[in-house]
């Protein structure tokens, strides 16, 4: 990633009045599109989708409201997403798991609007 934020607009202040749910489910958005560029084949794709994906993961992670698990849970997802994209899958997560994972942020940020 360069100097200059993917998302100068929510890196600016605006990603830390999001609630956890939205931020996580506004990751999903870019991790699913990084795994859908995965299954094509397009590299580039892939690349730009993740670094979104981990520009938001680094907002979220150094947001003081989430300390504790809250804060280790998310550099855990943060980890999980790269081994899956661009490692050796360590955990054998797969498209569907890391789906629905962030499928629920979104749902619940729905569901809490």
């Amino acid at each position: 990633m360069g100097d200059q934020p993917l998302h100068a607009n929510l890196a600016a202040g605006r990603w830390q009045t999001l609630t956890l749910a939205e931020q996580l489910g506004n990751i999903g958005s870019d991790v699913g599109r990084a795994i859908r560029a995965k299954e094509q084949d397009n590299d580039v794709r892939l690349q730009g989708a993740l670094d979104r994906a981990l520009e938001l993961f680094d907002l979220t992670v150094t947001d003081e409201r989430w300390r504790g698990p809250r804060r280790r849970e998310i550099s855990r997802a943060r980890e999980v997403v790269c081994d899956f994209l661009v490692g050796e899958n360590d955990y054998a997560s797969t498209a569907e798991s890391l789906d629905a994972y962030f499928f629920a942020f979104a749902m619940a940020a729905r569901r809490d609007r």
